[in-house]
């Protein structure tokens, strides 16, 4: 691919990773943020919706809906791993990021509201997420193996 760029992008599910989130979180082009308790409370009081939680069905409806974008798209996909209340996706991709990203929500997004256990949450992801660039190939396969492996080994929800 020409002027391709490998992106180690991670988005939320909407509800679970407020900000001001006792495990830290993260403020657009301020980077990660300490606990803050009120704002947290603030901002779960301002939710129009519950919080979604994906389940077993619905995580493998996500990956695989992701690596067949890829796919298609020409991207080299190199790992994904939806969890209860996120998603990672490793890629190499000659497209701008965040269409990248937006794409692989979108289409997300699209398998969630198919039955089996559809969601009916008119929002099921956070605005925007995470992109970090990987720039070698170390540090893709610590992405890597961070994507498919380090989670539970942490103790992060499944």
């Amino acid at each position: 691919m020409n002027d391709s760029l490998i992106y180690f992008i991670t988005w939320t599910t909407y509800g679970t990773w407020l900000p001001g989130d006792g495990r830290g979180w993260r403020k657009a082009n301020a980077g990660v943020q300490p606990p803050q308790p009120l704002l947290e409370d603030r901002s779960r009081g301002r939710m129009t919706e519950t919080a979604v939680v994906l389940n077993s069905v619905q995580r493998r409806k996500v990956e695989g809906v992701c690596r067949r974008h890829a796919e298609i798209r020409g991207w080299e996909f190199h790992a994904v791993n939806a969890r209860t209340n996120h998603v990672h996706v490793a890629v190499t991709a000659d497209t701008e990021p965040k269409k990248v990203r937006g794409q692989f929500k979108a289409n997300a997004t699209r398998v969630l509201r198919q039955t089996p256990d559809a969601i009916s949450n008119t929002k099921i992801w956070t605005r925007a997420g995470d992109i970090e660039i990987v720039d070698d190939e170390d540090s893709l396969e610590q992405v890597v193996i961070y994507i498919n492996e380090a989670q539970d080994r942490m103790g992060q929800r499944k």
